[in-house]
């Protein structure tokens, strides 16, 4: 009797065993959280930066114990910037090292060629970084966005930029792929709120690095206000370009290029430009000291100044613990999809605004805001727009 008593017990526990070491990437004491960045193409200082942020996070929740008990594992792969490498990165993460979620993939069109591989083994795409309505349209239970979409960037941002401006002719350079497309629809919706057209709109190929047919064409149609589909590189290369050739636009870019590497590898010729944004970039010597606290201790870890995808790294993995520790000791993709489906992220020390998500509702929220580059340095010029 006793045996069978044993017997059944220990069946029971083999059981329990089984069920909880049914969910990929959860163990008694490990979450395997993965993530895709450009480590070595067009983008790869804004992946390291974000692959930082989030190193930072999961030392420091490590460092006090983990969640529930469980040590946080961060595996990154690089894409390169390339939607296929982003594809292989994507089987090795989810079908070699078993990861729980993949966290904070960054680029476009990379996330559109990952989500397929990992939706077929239930693994949520959660906060990329990239603000493309496709990382919440169409619905899918296993996809989170957090970043406005640059479509409702420029849409938002455009009118009001118009009237301040008195600019008569809008002009749009972008990069020829879903991310740059995205940036001209923002443009064109823009426009038309305000009661004009584009009057000129001009593309480039993805790594491009001669701008000079662009920025002729659109100097010889005189336009007074440019609106810039660019990342790093691109939008370096047409502002330049554009004060090289005595053309002195009013020009917009969007979060994709609100970051210091601008004015860093940009330098004077940078000075006045636009971008839509959300969270500031971490200046070292800023006036919030909470802020200036965590830029100093970023710097002390990784021996470079942080900056707004170091941001961001963080504060997905940090949106990331949130949810884990509130879904419980049984995290499950569904226990987490539950906790989401009715979370709140109130307003924190880098400024992002409060966002909220829902069963149907995928994006947090839609707002942005402007800054400029004032001697050098970006600075926040407005409050959050709200549609």
């Amino acid at each position: 009797m006793k045996t069978l008593t044993a017997l059944t017990m220990a069946a029971s526990l083999a059981l329990g065993a089984g069920i909880a070491s049914a969910q990929q990437g959860v163990s008694k004491d490990e979450i395997r959280v993965g993530s895709i960045q450009d480590l070595s193409g067009p983008l790869a200082g804004y992946g390291k930066q974000a692959r930082n942020g989030m190193q930072l996070r999961v030392d420091e929740i490590n460092e006090q114990g983990g969640v529930n008990g469980r040590k946080l594992t961060l595996f990154v792969e690089d894409s390169g910037y390339d939607p296929k490498k982003a594809v292989l990165a994507a089987q090795k993460l989810v079908n070699q090292e078993k990861i729980f979620i993949m966290a904070g993939h960054i680029g476009t069109a990379q996330n559109m060629a990952a989500m397929p591989v990992q939706f077929e083994k239930n693994v949520i795409n959660f906060f990329p970084i990239t603000a493309a309505r496709e990382m919440y349209e169409p619905f899918h239970k296993l996809k989170y966005s957090f970043a406005a979409t640059y479509y409702d960037q420029v849409r938002h941002a455009l009118p009001k930029m118009i009237k301040d401006k008195g600019a008569k002719k809008v002009c749009t350079i972008y990069q020829d792929d879903d991310f740059g497309l995205e940036v001209q629809r923002g443009a064109e919706a823009g426009v038309k709120v305000a009661g004009m057209e584009i009057a000129e709109k001009t593309s480039f190929k993805r790594g491009a690095t001669d701008f000079s047919s662009q920025v002729a064409k659109m100097k010889a149609s005189g336009c007074d206000l440019v609106v810039l589909g660019t990342i790093i590189r691109e939008t370096i290369g047409t502002i330049g370009e554009a004060r090289k050739t005595g053309f002195n636009p009013t020009f917009l870019g969007t979060s994709a290029a609100y970051t210091d590497l601008i004015h860093k590898l940009g330098g004077k010729p940078m000075d006045g430009m636009y971008a839509t944004m959300t969270v500031q970039n971490p200046y070292t010597d800023e006036q919030s000291q909470p802020l200036r606290f965590w830029a100093n201790k970023y710097k002390t870890k990784f021996n470079e100044d942080p900056t707004v995808f170091s941001v961001y790294g963080y504060s997905i993995i940090d949106s990331f613990i949130k949810v884990a520790q509130k879904a419980g000791p049984n995290l499950t993709t569904e226990s987490f999809i539950k906790v989401m489906d009715s979370m709140t992220f109130e307003p924190d020390m880098f400024g992002a605004a409060k966002s909220t998500y829902t069963a149907t509702k995928r994006l947090g929220n839609d707002q942005s805001r402007l800054s400029q580059i004032v001697d050098g340095k970006w600075k926040v010029i407005s409050d959050y727009v709200t549609p």
